[in-house]
């Protein structure tokens, strides 16, 4: 279930949300898009602006360090029985955001980084969607797997080339969806905006339950 689509659909949606949330309610620096903070960090320290720079730098570190936990609770908890071990990871993620919402504003650059650090946990764990692999919290590599694929398929006009064009479009959407209510919720209802990346992470929690018992 965790490379079923639907899932795939919240996992995105809350990606694109996070990435929005940080933006624009913690002092305009990006989650998810670590290239864009590697661009602004190294703008900022060339220039002699070290502060501004440090604010780039930590959501970077906490990225990789994020990627680093979700590795070993995979190999930790692998063969865990009563949860799987990416249900841990959500759960550990639902927590981590939902205590974000309750941070303000003087710990914008911890809560960034724990966003950070959240989204490197899922981009990690959640690799696939129906076979191909794919990123959930962001969109260059998705939108050059999806357009390498349609370009396939209008030369070879094979419909599995379609299908996988049509998977990697569609997390774009759902990713863009989850930005543009990020952004547009984190300007009404600030700080706590980020509660609702919880809630979409939640039902990929459930999901994965319904796919057990089937």
């Amino acid at each position: 279930m965790s490379e079923a689509f639907i899932t795939s659909v919240f996992l995105a949606m809350s990606g694109g949300f996070q990435d929005a949330y940080t933006y624009f309610t913690r002092d305009e620096v990006f989650s998810n898009a670590q290239t864009g903070n590697v661009v602004l960090m190294s703008q900022n320290f060339m220039t002699g602006q070290w502060g501004e720079g440090l604010r780039y730098l930590f959501p970077i570190l906490a990225f990789a360090i994020g990627v680093v936990a979700a590795e070993r609770i995979q190999s930790t908890f692998k063969y865990a029985k009563k949860l799987h071990w990416r249900q841990m990871i959500l759960l550990i993620e639902i927590l981590i955001l939902f205590g974000v919402g309750f941070m303000p504003g003087k710990l914008d650059m911890l809560a960034t980084a724990l966003v950070s650090f959240s989204c490197a946990m899922q981009v990690q764990t959640f690799r696939k969607v129906g076979g191909y692999s794919y990123a959930s919290t962001m969109c260059i590599g998705n939108l050059r797997s999806g357009t390498a694929a349609l370009s396939v398929y209008l030369r070879d006009r094979k419909p599995e080339q379609l299908k996988q064009a049509l998977y990697y479009f569609g997390i774009i959407l759902f990713f863009a969806l989850g930005a543009g209510c990020g952004g547009n919720l984190s300007l009404h209802l600030g700080f706590q905006a980020i509660w609702v990346s919880s809630v979409l992470l939640l039902i990929s929690f459930v999901l994965m339950f319904i796919e057990k018992q089937g």
